[in-house]
């Protein structure tokens, strides 16, 4: 009996033990946060335009169905106009809709995506094929991170559903200061990106922020890895990635 009786002590405190120890944070409850302290829920019906660089985007959200678009006056003079929506890409030069070959549809598309894509996170980070990984906590210049690994299933990622991408959100704002990922180049190499959020500002509710884009040297540089880069100053600057005239209009 009294042995029955020490292995059943030693059973129910090894429960409590695991029971008292904390409990390691939710990547999908971190992703949920960080969305509503953008307002996110703004641009669930909503139209967004905003330049970069030579081309005026718009994007009009209502609730999953989608069209994007850019315009821009191509090297000849022409005046493009892209439309990216559910339904597919088409491509007016001059208010004429132009035919393209299908590797063409398929890169100006992706093209349109990517840039409205980034210019939203992390409004997009729910969306189906995400998949979400809690990674710990990180410091950066002082402050306190989640860090969370993002990838996606290949039957409704898209063509770049190998991509991997990292973000990290302020613990105390549960804001996304950071964001890295992967990609693969044209001959084949993996690229990798590791973005620092500046300028932030709220428009129509939204929180917009622009970027300095970073790199390293390193070849098949771990993304999981550029928070300890950034600190150490081992990251070298590829560009700044700025959006101006920014409107956020909702759809009643």
């Amino acid at each position: 009996m009294r042995k029955l009786y020490t292995s059943g002590f030693i059973l129910w405190m090894i429960v409590m033990v695991a029971s008292c120890q904390p409990k390691a944070p939710d990547a999908q409850q971190i992703v949920d946060d960080a969305i509503a302290a953008h307002g996110g829920r703004q641009l669930d019906k909503a139209i967004v335009s905003f330049r970069f660089r030579d081309y005026l985007y718009r994007a009009l959200r209502d609730n999953g169905a989608y069209v994007y678009s850019r315009t821009f006056t191509d090297s000849t003079g022409q005046r493009v106009y892209d439309v990216l929506q559910n339904s597919g890409f088409t491509r007016t030069i001059n208010d004429q809709e132009t035919s393209l070959p299908e590797e063409r549809v398929k890169a100006f598309s992706n093209s349109v995506n990517a840039v409205i894509y980034f210019a939203l996170l992390p409004y997009f980070l729910n969306d189906d094929a995400v998949i979400k990984e809690y990674l710990g906590e990180a410091t950066i210049k002082g402050r306190p991170y989640h860090k969370v690994k993002v990838t996606f299933k290949q039957e409704s990622g898209g063509e770049d559903h190998q991509d991997e991408y990292v973000y990290w959100f302020n613990k105390q704002t549960n804001i996304m200061d950071y964001l890295a990922y992967n990609y693969i180049e044209e001959d084949g190499s993996l690229g990798t990106r590791f973005r620092e959020a500046t300028n932030p500002r709220k428009v129509g509710g939204f929180l917009f922020q622009d970027y300095i884009n970073y790199t390293s040297e390193e070849k098949d540089f771990n993304i999981e890895n550029f928070d300890k880069a950034f600190e150490a100053g081992n990251l070298t600057k590829v560009s700044d990635i700025n959006l101006e005239e920014i409107e956020v209009r909702t759809i009643e």
